[in-house]
């Protein structure tokens, strides 16, 4: 039986994204009936408003989820690991972090492509909303894919600090005052300066020479898109914005497709807003994306010598790229599974 409201918990509740989920709860009037919030020492007893409701934020080491329908995990890998078995013995979890992308029992889900997956969350109790780059490209992908047949992607991806969390964009903030002055700086977020500067890296790296993150993100376009072995290549890069991740797609594929085509195919595509026309310089930036639910495509050209189009894509990497797509995913999941 359908619940008139539902029993929500966020862990990470005062971090960028999960303080984004508890606003997004409340902006599209997701039925909230009781709120727990837990995060770290440093945030620990601050009330929170979602809506009509107050919760006070608890420290996750008293955790407990045994009333709880959803859990939002918006806290990073290492607390997802420690927290998702405790979490899932009794509530269905959406989990921000990438930490089970590759998981084959796991359903990687953006509601505008594959909602239908959503199916699997029983296997483990577990539902992973990908990376903001891999919402991005597969939003636009999908619908291509459908007309054409993606044969192989290769993307480029400017992130803002706000990736790695507050203390990502404080040092932005900090080093960019003191390169202002004249005065050096020492990086101790990011391995290099990222004030007027851009870094080849995001995430460790593994055997090979690609980032772990990188790995993740293909990992989830290829599960999204429903195609096990496509060739795509992704270099992620962090660059000094705050926020609003953009991409520089190739997309080659199997029949060509001309770029007026692409369009008229990507402007009625589910979770895409089209600004293309060079002519009045209207084209997608990271800080336009920043605050919409939508992935902004521009720039769509053809390839000179292949079946291949060029784009350019951006996203709010903290609404639609994290908190908007969970939320998403758990109106799904109360709608026709819960």
């Amino acid at each position: 039986m359908k619940k008139a409201a539902y029993s929500i918990a966020v862990v990470g509740a005062t971090g960028l994204v999960g303080t984004e989920i508890v606003n997004v709860l409340a902006e599209r009037q997701f039925p909230v009936g009781d709120l727990q919030l837990y995060a770290s020492l440093r945030s620990a007893g601050d009330e929170v408003q979602c809506g009509t409701l107050s919760a006070r934020v608890e420290l996750l080491e008293g955790a407990h989820f045994e009333d709880s329908d959803l859990v939002f995990l918006a806290a990073g890998d290492q607390v997802s690991a420690e927290w998702l078995e405790r979490a899932a013995t009794s509530a269905v979890v959406i989990d921000t972090s990438q930490l089970f992308v590759g998981d084959a029992d796991v359903p990687v889900v953006v509601p505008e492509i594959n909602a239908a997956a959503l199916a699997g969350h029983a296997n483990r109790g577990l539902v992973v909303s990908p990376s903001a780059p891999a919402i991005a490209l597969a939003v636009v992908l999908n619908p291509l894919h459908a007309a054409a047949g993606i044969t192989g992607i290769v993307a480029t991806t400017l992130e803002p600090v706000s990736g790695a969390g507050r203390g990502g964009i404080e040092e932005l903030q900090q080093q960019t005052v003191e390169l202002m002055q004249g005065r050096s700086v020492e990086p101790t977020v990011f391995p290099h300066r990222i004030a007027f500067n851009l870094l080849p890296q995001i995430g460790e790296f593994l055997a090979g020479g690609g980032s772990r993150d990188e790995e993740q993100t293909a990992v989830a376009v290829r599960r999204l898109l429903e195609v096990p072995e496509l060739p795509i290549s992704v270099t992620r890069v962090r660059a000094p914005l705050f926020y609003g991740t953009a991409l520089a797609l190739h997309v080659e594929t199997g029949e060509r497709l001309s770029a007026a085509q692409a369009q008229e195919i990507l402007r009625t595509a589910p979770g895409v807003l089209l600004q293309d026309d060079v002519t009045a310089q209207l084209y997608p930036t990271a800080a336009e994306a920043v605050g919409l639910d939508a992935t902004l495509v521009g720039r769509v050209r053809e390839h000179e010598t292949s079946n291949a189009l060029e784009l350019w894509l951006a996203i709010d990497n903290i609404r639609k790229g994290s908190a908007v797509n969970a939320v998403q995913i758990a109106e799904v999941l109360i709608r026709d599974y819960l």
